[in-house]
């Protein structure tokens, strides 16, 4: 009879045993297009009941009498629950000292890393590329602890056309601003120099995009929308034509080196200033004129660029100031180039799935 209990107090243990590792249905969302995977939420922790917390303080209970408190931490993608399952990373910061100085204590890159910290006071950050979020937890003994995260994240992806077709590595990069203002009105920079065609991780809000192409004038700018667990695509088309600038004692003739450019548009606006015999700049279509500084004396020409046009803009050295020493400055007559009529104008159009 003994033997009989044993055995049924053997099969009732077994089989709590299974009904505790059940995992808990979890929700699934569809993931950002080429983003992180989509996973469900199962950390197998029973349901522990405690005191209503801060929504910005998360209060960490002990497991068991030993030991340190230990934290799992894990980030969601957006409120409904998509957990993200890499490119994570993590940083917890303590306070020390009179003056609060922040101390980093540990920092992980694992999706949902467990850590044990000593009872205190601590700030986590979490970091998804250019998403983050950053709060305060107490740590305190008791209880089986884990925290979520939820970053409320979305991606951005930049599509660049140069003339009809997709811009060439390099010729296209662009900047992301944050929609707040400093006190001097200005934005604060997200990323600069970003390439077209990847996916940008931020938290959801608008943006200042700054599309550059090339190194002068040909630039678009507009604002963008991105939505928690969304993908935004934007695409930007630009137009430029490519100059390149001589100093030339005869027409036809060999650069002059060393020579120092100042491009201004029409009507006085700097555009680009440069040093060399060669240099290559995008100018957006329109008109311009042209100062090239040698010897101590300015030569200017006047010239217009259309969309897709590349040419070459002389700048003639005046005969009568080729033995002179004396600064001054030489018009001349401009360069023939072609009619700006029926100029491309650039777009920018973006859209979220």
């Amino acid at each position: 009879m003994r033997a009989a209990a044993r055995t049924r107090l053997a099969i009732l243990a077994l089989a709590a045993t299974v009904l505790l590792s059940v995992p808990q249905p979890a929700l699934a969302l569809d993931p950002i297009p080429d983003g992180p995977p989509s996973g469900p939420l199962n950390l197998h922790i029973p349901p522990h009941k405690s005191a209503p917390k801060s929504p910005n303080t998360t209060v960490i209970e002990r497991e068991g009498k030993t030991g340190l408190p230990s934290l799992r931490l894990v980030a969601l993608l957006t409120g409904d629950g998509q957990q993200i399952d890499e490119g994570l990373v993590w940083r917890i910061f303590q306070s020390t000292g009179p003056t609060g100085k922040a101390k980093l204590v540990l920092e992980s890159h694992e999706a949902t890393p467990l850590v044990k910290l000593q009872p205190g006071d601590y700030t986590v950050n979490a970091a998804f590329g250019r998403a983050n979020l950053t709060r305060k937890i107490a740590v305190k003994t008791g209880g089986p602890p884990y925290e979520a995260f939820v970053l409320n994240a979305g991606g951005l992806r930049l599509g660049a056309t140069v003339a009809g077709a997709p811009a060439a590595p390099g010729a296209v990069t662009y900047s992301i601003y944050a929609d707040d203002h400093d006190q001097f009105d200005s934005r604060s920079v997200v990323i600069s120099g970003a390439k077209p065609n990847l996916i940008i991780r931020l938290n959801s809000g608008i943006y200042r995009i700054v599309s550059q192409y090339g190194d002068a004038n040909a630039k678009i700018e507009a604002d963008v929308t991105v939505e928690a667990g969304k993908l935004t695509e934007a695409s930007v088309t630009h137009t430029g034509g490519k100059a390149t600038f001589k100093l030339v004692t005869r027409s036809g003739g060999e650069a002059v080196p060393d020579t120092r450019w100042t491009i201004q548009t029409d009507d006085g606006e700097m555009v680009k200033e440069s040093v060399g015999a060669l240099p290559t700049h995008v100018l957006a279509p329109g008109k311009y004129i042209v100062t090239a500084s040698s010897g101590g004396h300015l030569y200017k020409n006047r010239f217009e660029i259309a969309d897709g046009e590349v040419k070459n803009v002389e700048v003639l050295m005046a005969a009568s100031a080729l033995g002179a020493r004396s600064a001054g400055a030489t018009d001349i007559a401009p360069t023939t180039g072609d009619s700006l009529d029926g100029i491309g104008k650039p777009s920018f159009d973006f859209k979220t799935p």
